[in-house]
């Protein structure tokens, strides 16, 4: 997939996102009945749909090199929106147990730092560890849409 097909897709998803989201706020709720019975609720089932894939940017000038010896492939990682970093208004930090990995490379994070402004749900996890001297090639990554499954 090319870069232009790739941002095209990511915008339709997002304005999808964006009426869901708007039609959702339009419907009244319903006033709750109250119930006497204790019924237990179905669990919430979740689907992950892979948004784009990446490698670490700045892997070299943040904790990467340090944290190297502890990662894992399938290792959770969070998306962190910085909003008022100085080099890119778009900025989403990549963290692993709360320490700064790098960032969402500058030319691939639009559609990631618009979702999370909106508050969308993304995870990120480890797709492959290359011992590299290039650190553009030692960690790549997927950035995942958390959704809703509904229940049949």
């Amino acid at each position: 997939m090319n870069r232009r097909s790739f941002l095209e897709q990511s915008s339709a998803l997002i304005g999808l996102i964006a009426a869901a989201t708007r039609v959702r706020a339009s419907v009244p709720t319903p006033t709750p009945t109250p119930v006497s019975v204790s019924v237990s609720a179905p669990q919430a089932r979740f689907r992950k749909l892979e948004l784009q894939r990446a490698p670490v940017a700045g892997f070299q000038y943040h904790q990467g090199g340090t944290l190297w010896p502890s990662l894992q492939v399938g290792a959770a990682l969070d998306l962190v929106r910085e909003p008022d970093n100085a080099y890119d208004p778009r900025a989403v930090r990549v963290e692993w147990r709360g320490r700064k990995l790098g960032y969402l490379p500058r030319l691939d994070n639009a559609a990631a730092s618009q979702l999370l402004d909106r508050g969308q749900a993304l995870r990120a996890e480890i797709l492959r560890l290359r011992d590299s001297h290039n650190p553009w090639e030692r960690v790549e990554f997927a950035v995942f849409l958390v959704a809703r499954e509904a229940f049949p």
